[in-house]
């Protein structure tokens, strides 16, 4: 359980910073990011201190840790400190609050027999999150379907699971598996992963500008407004660009890019550039930065572009990925960025390579002036307004039907 720092730990300097900053226009304080020096006084210790008051206080939440269903059962479960980047006695021990756990089907061939295959992989997914919250640990973790769920669990000491889709390939060509998976939890869903898929292009065709279908298929647009409909975020983070653009002109709910940089810092097409950033703001989502070496490193991209070792890459750190989140928010407004992490799919850095390490990520952030405030939205704010919003917009839809 998060324990609470007495306020007057924190220097009267930065409190009165607070005060000032929260005395301004509320637009510029909260779409802005202005750097507050740390106090003149203040010693490394008592830096640190203050950071981990803040890390203690707030909720920490990351949008993609992928699993393993092997790892979910009754003799080999997160509640042990397996050889994994995020369970139990990693979160515990590094402070981090909620999980999405990701149900993940890599792509396959778009016909009867991939589609069943991917289904029961979907499937297999989704009952090993629900295995680990309701029997194996219901005492240390529980499952959160909403925002108002994740702040109960938070406060009341437990880990929070939420469960995120990395590819609409299961739903086959059957739309009602769309609710279906909502009804088992699933409150984010991408249309694409690496490879094509029934419902939308995906980013792996830029090298050669090998695309399926110029974007969305049909089936893609109609998955959206599905997924409006029901209260399911639209993920754009494996997409195509046309896609993903099709989809913010298309959605009548935020967007969220569960796991993406910034393209202008690390030329990899799992990253954002400019336009889609501006985007996504103007669409009032979220993009989630992801701590995922080769997307936050554009030394290490290139260096491993050209076919070199990966054991002699540069390697990737914390300082690097918060240099994507200190772009994002100086482009596009505190408000729409946010963390996370990419573990067991491939993330980690120095510094933030599991679970246990989450504090230097805030760590850093105190460094580079962020206040209590910000850095809460960054951690789980920004996402959970935006999965606020989409609930909201669904329950608007079903009214008007």
């Amino acid at each position: 359980m998060k324990h609470l720092v007495d306020l007057k730990q924190i220097p009267i300097f930065l409190l009165l910073c607070l005060f000032i900053a929260c005395s301004g226009d509320s637009n510029e304080a909260t779409n802005s990011f202005q750097s507050t020096p740390a106090p003149a006084v203040e010693t490394e210790e008592e830096l640190i201190v203050r950071a981990r008051g803040i890390h203690d206080r707030v909720i920490t939440l990351d949008t993609h840790a992928d699993i393993n269903t092997s790892n979910f059962t009754a003799t080999n479960n997160y509640t042990q400190d397996l050889d994994t980047q995020v369970n139990l006695p990693k979160m515990e021990s590094g402070g981090l609050d909620v999980a999405w756990f990701i149900v993940y089907t890599g792509q396959g061939p778009l016909d009867e027999e991939g589609y069943a295959a991917a289904y029961a992989n979907a499937i297999d997914k989704f009952d090993a999150i629900h295995r680990l919250a309701e029997e194996i640990a219901p005492d240390r973790i529980e499952l959160a379907y909403t925002s108002a769920e994740v702040r109960r669990i938070a406060s009341s000491g437990k880990k929070v699971a939420m469960i995120g889709i990395e590819n609409a390939y299961p739903i086959g060509t059957d739309m009602a598996r769309i609710e279906e998976f909502y009804n088992r939890g699933g409150r984010y869903m991408s249309l694409a992963h690496n490879g094509h898929s029934q419902f939308s292009d995906s980013q792996t065709g830029e090298p050669t500008n090998d695309y399926l279908h110029g974007g969305l298929s049909e089936m893609g647009r109609q998955a959206i407004a599905e997924m409006n409909r029901l209260g399911i975020m639209i993920d754009v983070s494996h997409p195509s660009k046309e896609s993903i653009m099709q989809s913010i002109e298309l959605t009548r709910a935020p967007v969220i890019a569960s796991h993406s940089s910034a393209r202008s810092l690390t030329n990899h097409t799992r990253n954002l550039d400019d336009e889609m950033l501006y985007a996504i703001r103007d669409n009032n989502g979220v993009v989630q930065a992801t701590a995922f070496h080769s997307y936050v490193n554009e030394a290490r991209r290139s260096f491993l572009a050209d076919g070199n070792d990966d054991a002699l890459a540069p390697v990737a750190t914390v300082s690097d990925f918060i240099d994507h989140v200190d772009y994002i928010v100086e482009l596009i407004g505190l408000d729409h960025v946010g963390i996370s992490s990419d573990f067991d799919g491939g993330g980690g850095i120095e510094g933030w390579n599991d679970a246990s390490e989450t504090f230097n990520v805030t760590l850093e952030l105190v460094r580079r002036g962020y206040t209590e405030e910000q850095i809460a939205k960054l951690w789980s704010g920004n996402l959970l307004r935006v999965l606020d919003d989409v609930e909201r917009i669904a329950a608007e839809i079903q009214a008007d039907v």
